[in-house]
């Protein structure tokens, strides 16, 4: 149950159901994703995997084996459609080759059925593999559909074993993604934010009295600097910071620093010798 593209990967459940014998002879496969006829869809991708589609039902002769419907909007529906194959001990397949979360593997899971769902993104996280569901690899279809085709051939044996694994797909959900949950989780973070919000203004109010008592420590001396209405300011007797050294009324330039060769520079001094001096560079000299 997803849309028709390449990367929910439908196409390759269809085809692993047609090249697993066991499998075809144990169960049916239905099919909720895209459109049924190619001329209704606009999107290149999805024209592509409905021809696809077509082609693999001829390839492998599935037809009165496999029931493939259109995509639903209607969520009623949908919920109808997990709870009646879950009336006729069915299971879910979710094959894509990356889910980011899995909603449909979780509304699954909360009508009871047996959920098979990708090893790649949120879904390796909502299952626990082999208790609560199965995790199956998309890359590897043969060993994917001889795990679906295990599972049912063992509730052949079984029937217990059903019931067994969609209880513990129930409780999983009521445990992690109830609603309740969910609202729960939401409120825990915004209080979170509350209070770190609140610590990180009582430490930029901190960080200002500290910076403000530093300022005061080391600047209030130099009021005594200032000069006063009418009074001399005070000779500077050197100042480094401006490059220039003043003694007795004479300015005295510093030499410039020689600035650090690039390797471009590097190289072009060892192939053709040292820069002669500039008439600048002479006037300092």
């Amino acid at each position: 149950m997803a849309r028709l593209d390449k990367v929910k990967n439908i196409t390759g459940l269809v085809e692993w159901y047609g090249q697993d014998k066991k499998l075809r002879d144990l169960v049916n496969l239905v099919v909720v994703a895209g459109l049924l006829n190619a001329a209704q869809s606009k999107d290149r991708e999805e024209i592509e995997e409905i021809n696809k589609m077509h082609s693999l039902i001829d390839k492998y002769q599935l037809k009165g084996q496999i029931r493939w419907i259109k995509a639903q909007t209607d969520r009623v529906r949908n919920g109808e459609l997990y709870r009646y194959i879950a009336d006729t001990k069915g299971a879910f397949v979710q094959p894509a080759l990356y889910e980011a979360f899995g909603l449909t593997v979780i509304e699954a899971m909360n009508c009871g059925l047996p959920t098979f769902a990708t090893n790649q993104g949120g879904p390796a996280e909502i299952i626990v593999d082999g208790v609560s569901g199965f995790h199956i690899n998309p890359m590897n279809g043969r060993e994917a559909g001889t795990k679906i085709a295990n599972f049912f051939q063992t509730c052949k044996e079984d029937p217990s074993y059903w019931n067994k694994v969609s209880t513990a797909g129930l409780q999983r959900i009521y445990e992690c993604y109830t609603w309740k949950i969910y609202a729960t989780k939401v409120l825990n973070m915004g209080s979170m934010y509350g209070f770190w919000r609140t610590l990180n203004k009582e430490e930029r109010v901190a960080k200002q009295r500290y910076l403000q008592m530093f300022y005061n420590l080391q600047f209030r001396n130099l009021v005594k600097t200032v000069p006063r209405v009418g009074e001399q300011p005070p000779r500077i007797a050197a100042s480094t910071s401006t490059g220039v050294v003043a003694r007795r009324n004479e300015i005295v330039a510093r030499p410039k620093e020689r600035k650090p060769q690039g390797r471009v520079q590097r190289m072009m001094t060892s192939l053709l010798g040292p820069k002669p001096p500039t008439y600048e560079e002479n006037s300092y000299r």
